[in-house]
C-alpha cells in the first residue's frame, strides 16, 4: 500500500481538535548525575471554546468576556455619543442657506 496525499485529512484532524478535544500531559525531570534537580509538569488542552466550556475549562474567562459585552452595550445605549455631530450640527433636512432663495428668483 502507497502512501497517499489526502488534502481532507488535516481537515478532519482539526475538526476532530475543536469538536472532542485532546489533552496532552508530559512530565519531565532534569537530573545530573542520577540527582533530581528541576521537575516539570505540563498540561495543555486543545479544543474549541465551545468544548472547553462544556468541560468545564475557561468558565470565569467566558462568563468575564461575556458579562464585559454585555456592560459595554449597556453603556453604548445609556450614554449619548458625544464625539459624533447631531443631525441638527451636521444641518440634515434642511436647505443651503440662500437656496430657497436662488430656487424662487428663478420662477
Amino acid at each position: 500500500m502507497r502512501p497517499r496525499k489526502d488534502d481532507e485529512a488535516f481537515v478532519d484532524v482539526l475538526d476532530v481538535l475543536l469538536r472532542d478535544g485532546a489533552i496532552l500531559r508530559a512530565d519531565v525531570i532534569v537530573s545530573v548525575a542520577e540527582v533530581p534537580l528541576v521537575g516539570i509538569k505540563l498540561t495543555a488542552a486543545i479544543a474549541g471554546m465551545e468544548t472547553m466550556t462544556d468541560y468545564g475549562l475557561f468558565e470565569e474567562w467566558d462568563a468575564s468576556r461575556r458579562n464585559a459585552a454585555v456592560s459595554r452595550r449597556q453603556d453604548a445605549r445609556s450614554k449619548p455619543d458625544r464625539d459624533r455631530p447631531t443631525f441638527d450640527e451636521l444641518d440634515v433636512g434642511r436647505s443651503y442657506t440662500g437656496a430657497d432663495d436662488r430656487a424662487d428668483a428663478t420662477k
